[in-house]
């Protein structure tokens, strides 16, 4: 790798937290959302009842991305800015990013395994380049730094944990198999520290009906002619999801539990129950205690959230009000988790709320990318109360925004 100088890779900011707050609270903060934290979580107007989560919108780790762009631009004013895909998953925030000159670079479509995902032609030595709080993959980071342009890596660190726990599993001859979405940032990310070790393998179970595709080839009971045949057809419904020269009849005999940072808690952590059951099943007890770990990595903030609203659920709401980015992975789980208790719609921001015709725009839970609109999803009269919470990604300024809407869908004002 060409030589760089140590200069210029930042990982702790540069000390200018205080001169950007201003600028953040302007662009983020909401007195809405205040006043309801005041009031013990909730707002009331009419016989409208608004409560809001314990734990909800912007996590350590994201506010620490956002403040590091900020005080990116400021420490470099003058310099021209990239940063690698979405800092985080709210368009707003990433537009906000835009507004301070900083440019968002796509992906390469079709990066195979080994290879950088973004073009780096157009960036200079001179420019900066932002990494999201997802993290970058190794091909990307190494690229990067053969460079010799100016890197602010803003990885969460709880994202730095996962890597910790998939190395040291490479390094043990483990098999990675990652609970997550395998197009996901951060698990592209997350596999890629795997190919750092020789041999290293990884696969990437999206729920628990994947997962238990692979429990079924552990143990013998999965669909098809005879093993050849079980055997391609586990290679084509895993193709994307595996890592190159992915072998479940050898790669599978070993195994290592991880997860996005973001997945529902407790799948997470019964998929890895039962995949070392289905190892002890196949290969015996004294196999799995050899052969298996597994680790609950789910993220303080993710796990906060999650417990935060099923306390809020436990009130029984009459509805739920998700807000937070459709492609945003904590946020998805945490519409999941509410649709299994009550009627729940996931907005995007408050344009998804439409008090005149009383509709609301969004994301069906538990489907991939679809989205729907629906008339009157709020009763029309009466007593009601509305249950609000929003993901990690979601700024308190969205969350305030959507609550004043919902009380003007009944026609009140806050």
């Amino acid at each position: 790798m060409t030589s760089v100088p140590p200069d210029t890779y930042f990982r702790k900011g540069f000390g200018l937290g205080p001169v950007v707050q201003p600028d953040l609270d302007a662009a983020y903060a909401n007195e809405i959302v205040n006043r309801m934290r005041a009031n013990d979580d909730r707002l009331v107007v009419g016989d409208v009842t608004v409560r809001i989560a314990k734990e909800f919108g912007f996590c350590y780790g994201v506010e620490r991305a956002v403040e590091y762009a900020y005080q990116t631009r400021r420490k470099f004013p003058e310099r021209r800015l990239f940063l690698l895909g979405e800092i985080i998953h709210n368009p707003h925030v990433n537009d906000t990013l835009r507004e301070l000159g900083i440019e968002i670079m796509t992906p390469r479509a079709g990066a195979a395994d080994g290879e950088p995902r973004f073009d780096y032609a157009t960036v200079q030595q001179e420019d900066v380049v932002i990494l999201p709080a997802f993290g970058v993959t190794m091909p990307d980071f190494q690229a990067l730094r053969a460079h010799g342009c100016i890197v602010v890596d803003t990885t969460c660190g709880s994202v730095l944990n996962v890597w910790k726990r998939v190395e040291a599993y490479a390094r043990d001859g483990l098999m990675s198999l990652l609970h997550g979405k395998y197009y996901h940032e951060e698990t592209r990310a997350t596999a890629s520290q795997v190919l750092k070790y020789p041999g290293g393998s990884y696969l990437v179970v999206r729920d628990m009906r994947e997962a238990e595709l692979v429990m079924a080839y552990i143990d013998g009971t999965s669909e098809g002619r005879d093993a050849a045949d079980r055997r391609e057809r586990f290679l084509a419904t895993f193709a994307r999801a595996a890592s190159p020269g992915f072998d479940p009849d050898v790669h599978l005999r070993r195994i290592g539990v991880a997860n996005q940072t973001t997945m529902l808690a407790r799948e997470s952590l019964a998929i890895g129950e039962r995949v070392g059951e289905a190892m002890a099943r196949a290969w015996g007890p004294e196999h799995r205690a050899a052969n298996f770990r597994t680790f609950d990595t789910i993220c303080s903030a993710t796990q906060d959230r999650q417990d935060a609203v099923e306390a809020l659920l436990a009130e029984r709401p009459d509805v739920m009000v998700v807000v937070g980015g459709f492609n945003s992975s904590n946020t998805i789980s945490l519409a999941a988790l509410c649709a299994e208790f009550v009627p729940t719609y996931h907005v995007e921001d408050a344009e998804g709320i439409h008090p005149v015709d009383r509709s609301v725009h969004y994301r069906l839970p538990q489907v991939k990318h679809v989205e729907a609109d629906l008339v009157d999803w709020m009763p029309a009269r009466g007593p009601v109360t509305v249950g609000i919470t929003a993901g990690a990604s979601t700024p308190n300024n969205k969350i305030g925004e959507a609550v004043a809407r919902v009380f003007a869908t009944r026609g009140l004002a806050v």
